[in-house]
């Protein structure tokens, strides 16, 4: 069973930091693309930022610049570190995975999801 477990949530004030990090555990062969999603209240889960394999990045216009995501393929980690953060980041984080689970067998994997409050 692959598990993606998600920490570093917590409050912040406007232009704080913040760092996410989330680790892959169980049996699978490989993570292709791993990334971090956010929902809002009452708004669609939204794309924030996506790593490939081979580190290649994508990020949401709304955190280019102040967002930065990296991967640690032999830890199985991934993080995101957001920085100048501002109220309109509120959101519930979600860790995903695209993961090879063996030859021709991959699926979605989702976190648990960690709250991030900017507020002063």
């Amino acid at each position: 069973q692959v598990q993606l477990v998600e920490s570093g949530g917590g409050l912040v004030q406007p232009g704080g930091s913040l760092r996410l990090s989330c680790v892959v555990s169980g049996r699978f062969f490989k993570i292709n693309v791993a990334g971090w999603y956010r929902q809002a209240p009452g708004k669609q889960r939204e794309l924030v930022a996506a790593i490939s394999s081979g580190g290649s990045t994508n990020y949401a216009d709304s955190v280019k610049g102040r967002f930065t995501i990296s991967r640690d393929n032999a830890k199985n980690l991934v993080s995101l570190q957001m920085n100048s953060l501002k109220p309109e980041d509120t959101a519930v984080y979600y860790c995903y995975g695209d993961i090879v689970l063996r030859v021709e067998v991959r699926g979605d994997y989702w976190g648990q999801g960690t709250q991030v409050t900017v507020s002063s």
